[in-house]
């Protein structure tokens, strides 16, 4: 492994190598810090904290209203500060589970140890609020952690690709522009020579690098990705990720070519449409299936011997829509429920599921998705199963 201030030379080395050579080297070296082992992870390294100190002698960071980044360990720091400067931070939600952002917000007179919690991991769960598609975030900076890098500013994370689709998905929402700068926060040692030959058309670069030692200011011309590509997602991905069902939904509807990685171009459509026509029939074999009793009647048969049912309330539904344009997207999400309620003279309808995990992914899917120009408004129900009634939602 290079040492501080020189580049190991890389070439017909493949990212999985370098990654492990990284590993291996912070860790054997003595370099490494908690959370170990390091293998598998953005690693924090010792002197994070100092190399964070380097965003504010930054004009970009200084000028910043609003900064992204990355919850893992070496960055901790960086979010401090941000919250220091009264900055607006926002964070990643892990793995993009239950959507894209979460807005830090410590509590009013918050001491500076208050800050250095809230920007621990524990700290960004306890005092964060999410913030939806539609919240219309613009991000002034972001900061993205690394498992090795270039002074080019080619990057290399830990192989999930997350920290490039959070990029592609913001610009897809439009809340970063082809010049807001990335920076990433590395141990020296991760600095190293990186064949291009390795990045693909979907891989971040970044504009400056901060070590415990060094500003770097790479210069990189190499374009950013330019929103999501997305016949290089899976649908593995896209069954991981709820919110990356509501931008496909969203690009469909804007006439986007959305056809997935494993998708063949000539049936994308009828695939799809087979697919998810198969698991909604092996899911609920009467699917929308309409009671003709109040369906939140326990003694309704649909529901007898059933007390696990979870409803999602849907508000905000335009006059204009019918009820097969909301079943449509719910099956290109994947959230179909055991049964659909339409007040469409309401503006509102209400999704029954039969387990609190399909609820909460079906909030997470259609939450902001625009039908008809309308943003959904969208929440778990406030119901009483057992008296069988639904509170209105004004």
């Amino acid at each position: 492994m290079a040492a501080a201030g020189r580049a190991l030379p890389s070439a017909g080395r493949s990212k999985g190598d370098i990654r492990e050579r990284v590993w291996e080297h912070l860790e054997a070296s003595g370099l490494a810090d908690f959370p170990r082992p390091v293998r598998g992870r953005i690693p924090n390294f010792k002197g994070s904290s100092h190399a964070a100190t380097r965003l504010l002698a930054l004009q970009e960071f200084r000028a910043a209203r609003t900064v992204k980044i990355n919850p893992d360990a070496p960055q901790r720091n960086a979010r401090f500060l941000t919250l220091e400067a009264r900055k607006t931070l926002l964070v990643p939600t892990p793995r993009l589970r239950t959507g894209l952002f979460n807005r830090i917000v410590p509590p009013a007179g918050a001491t500076k140890e208050m800050l250095r919690r809230c920007a621990t991991s524990q700290g960004v769960r306890d005092y964060s609020v999410p913030v939806g598609l539609d919240g219309k975030a613009q991000v002034d900076l972001v900061v993205v952690g690394s498992v090795a890098v270039s002074e080019k500013g080619w990057r290399i994370g830990k192989g999930e690709g997350y920290a490039d689709m959070e990029y592609a998905m913001m610009v897809s929402m439009g809340a970063v522009q082809e010049d807001t700068p990335v920076v990433t926060i590395v141990h020296d040692c991760q600095v190293l020579d990186i064949a291009e030959e390795l990045l693909g058309d979907h891989d971040l670069t970044v504009d400056f690098i901060l070590t415990p030692t060094r500003t770097i200011q790479t210069n990189c011309k190499r374009p950013k990705p330019q929103g999501i590509m997305w016949h290089k997602v899976s649908s593995e991905m896209l069954g991981k990720i709820p919110i990356l069902k509501t931008l496909r939904c969203r690009e469909k509807q804007a006439g986007k070519d959305v056809t997935l990685q494993d998708e063949h171009p000539a049936l994308a459509n009828t695939k799809r449409a087979a697919i998810s026509g198969q698991k909604v029939m092996a899911a609920n074999p009467q699917p929308w299936a309409a009671p003709v009793g109040d369906p939140h009647d326990p003694g309704n048969p649909k529901f007898q011997g059933s007390d696990t049912i979870t409803t999602v309330y849907v508000g905000n539904l335009p006059g204009s829509l019918r009820v097969s344009q909301l079943k449509s997207a719910l099956r290109e999400l994947q959230v179909v429920p055991v049964a659909l309620k339409w007040q469409g003279a309401q503006h509102r309808a209400f999704l029954e599921y039969r387990d609190q995990g399909a609820a909460h992914r079906a909030v997470a899917s259609l939450q902001g998705l625009s039908l008809g120009g309308s943003a959904l408004r969208v929440e778990l129900a406030k119901s009483s199963k057992g008296q069988g009634e639904i509170h209105s939602h004004k």
